[in-house]
This record gives C-alpha cells, sequence and structure tokens, in this order.
C-alpha cells in the first residue's frame, strides 16, 4: 500500500488519458480530457460570479457527471463545497445552509422544483444556476486546494435528528485508493459503478476519489432504481459495483436480477449499515464476485477492511482485519478490553464537526481518540466484529439486547428479504425488539419465532412485534431510515391511556 501523496483530484484528473473514459452518466458520456476542461471552466465562472478562495458553495444535484465536475471545479477555485444529499428536504436544506454560511448551487430545476424556489424557502445568501452549455471559454488557471486543505463539508446521514457538519479533507478520502486497491486487487481495466449519493463519505471515495486516482470509467446514475442499475452493469461490464446494504438487497429482490449477465462483477463494495451474512452470501453464490466491505464512518473513515484473499466465511461474517495505521483500540470502561467501544486515531480521521464543540467533545475523548459509537471484539486471527452499537439497543426489563443481533437472526428465515430493529414501548418492560421486515411471502410472528427456536438463536434476541412494510424507508444517505421507524413504532405501539 502506498502512503498518501501531495497530489490532488485535479492533479490526478490531468494526467489520466484525455480520452480515455471518466463518466458514463445520465448527462452522456465524458473523457477525463473533458472532466478536467468543464471543471476548470467552471472553475473560472464561480471566479467571475465573485466567489473568493475558502468561500463555501453548497452543490444540491441528482446524481452524474454535474456533480463531479461541481466539486472538481471548486476545488480548482478553492472553494469549500458543502455536499447536500440529494433529497435533502427544505429543513435540511436550510439547516446546513445556515451552519456552514455557504451559496447554493443547483439545476435550473431539482426533482421537480425550480431550483431558484429551494434557495428562496431555504434562505441561500444566493443561488448559482449550474449550467454545462453556459460556461465561459477561459479556463481557471489558479493553485485551488491543496490535499491536506479543508475541501469538503459533508453531512451526517440526518436520521438521528438535524445532521451535523463533518469537515473533510482530500488526504481523509484519498486514503481510502490503495486500501480499496489491494482490498480488491485491482487491475488496470476496472470498470465502476458508484450507485450512492455522492455527497457522503462511501460515494466520495467511490466516485469522486478513487476512480480518479487510477483512471478507471465510472457509471452513475441520477438516482439509484435497482432495475436500471442492474442494466447499466450488463451494458458497461461493470467490474467494481459500490453500494450500500440497503441497495445489494434492493438488487438481489429485483425480477429481473434471476436474467441480468452480471458476469463482469469482480468485487461488491457495500456496507454503511449492517451486512446481512444471507444476502451477502446469497449475492456471492448468484454472480461470482466477492463482497468486501470497509467498516468505518463518514467521522472515522476506514477502520477495518474484508478483501478478496480472506476466506469467505472471514470475509461475510466479520469487519475484516483493522488497518494498522488507523490504531484501534477496544475501550469499557474508559480502559482497553478484549470487548468495547471502537475507538480509532488515524489518517482517516476527519478533523472534527464544524462550529460543534459539544458534538466534537462527545465524538473524541480528551487524548484525540475518535469514538464510533459501535461495540467490537477482535478474534484470534485479527478479524474484528461489531457486535452492537451504544445506541442501538432496546433495554427490555433492563437487559440491553443488541438490535444487530436481533436482525442477524430474523435475516436468516427463508420469507425475509430485508429488516431492521428497532425499540418499540412497552408499559411493563419498558421498550420490546419491534421487527420491519420486508417479505417474500406472507409471514407470523409465531412462524418467525419458530424459525428462530429451531435454529437455537437464544428468546432474549427473538423479536416481539413484526411489521411487515412493501420497503424499508431510506434516509438521505442510503440507509435504513431507523429514526422514521423508531417514530413509527412509538405511534404504532404506544401505550393507551
Amino acid at each position: 500500500m502506498s502512503e498518501p501523496n501531495s497530489e490532488t483530484i485535479a492533479d490526478y484528473v490531468a494526467r489520466n488519458d484525455p480520452d480515455g473514459v471518466a463518466f458514463h452518466a445520465p448527462e452522456g458520456t465524458f473523457t477525463w480530457g473533458e472532466y478536467d476542461d468543464l471543471s476548470s471552466r467552471l472553475a473560472q465562472s464561480y471566479v467571475d460570479a465573485g466567489f473568493s478562495p475558502g468561500d463555501r458553495l453548497a452543490v444540491l444535484l441528482t446524481g452524474g457527471a454535474l456533480t463531479h465536475i461541481a466539486y472538481l471545479a471548486a476545488q480548482k477555485a478553492g472553494l469549500v463545497t458543502v455536499g447536500i444529499g440529494p433529497r435533502a428536504g427544505d429543513a435540511e436544506i436550510t439547516h446546513l445552509l445556515r451552519k456552514t454560511g455557504a451559496a447554493l448551487a443547483t439545476r435550473a430545476e431539482h426533482r421537480g422544483r425550480a431550483g431558484a424556489e429551494i434557495a428562496e424557502r431555504c434562505g441561500a445568501p444566493r443561488h448559482l444556476v449550474l449550467d454545462l452549455d453556459s460556461l465561459p471559454s477561459e479556463r481557471y488557471a489558479g493553485a485551488g486546494l491543496g490535499p491536506d486543505d479543508l475541501f469538503f463539508l459533508n453531512s451526517t446521514s440526518g436520521t438521528t435528528g438535524v445532521p451535523k457538519v463533518v469537515r473533510q479533507t482530500l488526504d481523509n478520502r484519498k486514503y481510502f485508493g490503495p486500501l480499496a486497491h489491494a482490498a480488491g486487487r485491482f487491475g488496470p481495466d476496472e470498470v465502476f459503478a458508484s450507485v450512492l449519493p455522492a455527497p457522503y463519505g462511501f460515494g466520495l471515495w467511490s466516485a469522486h476519489v478513487v476512480p480518479a486516482m487510477y483512471g478507471y470509467p465510472t457509471v452513475l446514475t441520477a438516482e439509484f432504481d435497482a432495475a436500471a442499475t442492474l442494466r447499466l452493469v450488463e451494458r458497461h461490464r461493470v467490474t467494481v459495483l459500490c453500494a450500500v446494504t440497503a441497495q445489494f438487497i434492493m438488487l438481489l429482490n429485483d425480477p429481473g436480477f434471476a436474467e441480468a449477465d452480471l458476469s463482469s462483477l469482480r468485487v461488491m463494495f457495500t456496507g454503511g449499515e449492517r451486512v446481512p451474512l444471507a444476502r451477502a452470501r446469497e449475492f456471492e453464490e448468484r454472480t461470482g464476485c466477492a463482497v468486501l466491505q470497509f467498516y468505518g464512518s463518514n467521522e472515522a473513515g476506514p477502520i477495518s477492511v474484508t478483501t478478496v484473499d480472506d476466506p469467505p466465511e472471514r470475509r461475510l461474517t466479520t469487519a475484516g482485519r483493522p488497518i494498522p495505521a488507523m490504531r484501534l483500540r477496544l475501550l469499557a470502561d474508559g480502559a482497553e478490553a478484549d470487548e468495547g467501544q471502537v475507538a480509532v486515531n488515524g489518517p482517516g480521521c476527519t478533523p472534527g464537526y464544524l462550529d460543534d464543540e459539544a458534538a466534537n467533545a462527545a465524538l473524541f475523548r480528551a487524548d484525540g481518540w475518535l469514538l464510533t459509537g459501535d461495540i467490537g471484539a477482535v478474534d484470534a486471527e485479527g478479524y474484528l466484529s461489531i457486535t452492537g452499537r451504544i445506541a442501538d439497543f432496546i433495554i427490555r426489563g433492563g437487559h440491553n439486547v443488541s438490535a444487530l443481533v436481533v436482525e442477524e437472526a430474523v435475516a436468516t428465515h427463508p420469507a425475509v428479504a430485508a429488516v431492521a430493529v428497532v425499540a418499540a414501548p412497552d408499559p411493563v418492560l419498558g421498550e420490546r425488539a419491534c421487527a420491519y421486515v420486508v417479505t417474500r411471502a406472507p409471514l407470523a410472528l409465531a412462524d418467525l419465532r419458530a424459525h428462530l427456536d429451531e435454529g437455537g438463536v437464544t428468546k432474549q434476541n427473538w423479536p416481539e412485534h413484526l411489521v411487515e412494510l412493501p420497503a424499508l424507508p431510506l434516509g438521505t444517505g442510503g440507509k435504513v431510515d431507523k429514526a422514521a421507524l423508531r417514530a413509527d413504532a412509538a405511534k404504532r405501539f404506544a401505550p393507551g391511556p
């Protein structure tokens, strides 16, 4: 694995074959030369509009080439990009604009609404309409941002209240590059497909950073659609697919999955939330590709990684081996332990949240170690397993029940296509585990519990409520929106008068 270097994304783009494909996007196919030229001209338009180095520009776009051109143009002009998820509501957009003081950039229309209307309703101090057909001919030639500079402000995915704003340097995101390259044993002719929202950590490294580092063409989508993604993988002979857990499960559940030619796939990077063993194994068996994951977060960066060289059982049942430079520790009651909260202090870590002392005090210990909120253990072979989350427990009669453990158990039932477990209020025990499921066939709670009993699952890890949904709600970052499920459970199972 190579060490971080002094190059920027602009350097990577400029050195790639100008005639090689950079993006297969909804707007069309773009070469590296076109990407370089358009981003330099857009950077000049930012300067012509009066922006100065260090200013902040919030970019609200659906996925596609324009998103990455806008991000790179900001870096070339010395601006800090504020990434806003394409499905963000007005309250979240307003919060992010106020928090960062950023101007807002959109297309003339965003998801059926005029960009100017969104800017006005959300209190944007300035609004820019991005249009690649009206760029100046002049290319901006300033120094731009360096690898250690703050280049991006992205938010937590907004599933647990008002999103916090995470500071990112380019080196934070570049750190994924050689790790992903080694984990997937990339060759010279990989074709990436990133179907994630671009502003979040996973989407940023998998579409904006790593393909540029190695010159790989990348397939982009405006917004995720399972059937369309299957067609794109087939058409462009994608070799490396990047999708959060909920997305790859939707691919498996799509009726077209069985007919799609996915033989080109070698690797799928997934994660962002729990990766269910049964569905990951099914994806591998049906495609022949290796399911890999980085364990980490927007704040921590990559903490551990599974690789194509790991035995399948280790690859699918653990979070992989910790990355040495991230200096993982397991803490219980403030001291190192065999099982405890995962803490790290390494080159992938964010410098911290933007202007939020209270949040930073909760994120970092006084000695600088970043606390993830996840509970983990490392086995004798050096593999990390995530056994729970501090905030993701059902407290039933004073006993902590891990929602992750219950989800893993429920997912073993053949009728369950997707599952998320949250706490439901109970007047006697305080909370009970409620499983929200998407099913392939009708499923009664009694039948599910009989299946768990037959499988030897401890009764404390059985759900006590079962709610079938046509689909699990997703937050703006593409993960399951557990905040929405908790709110539903609180209303659905509220104690009577």
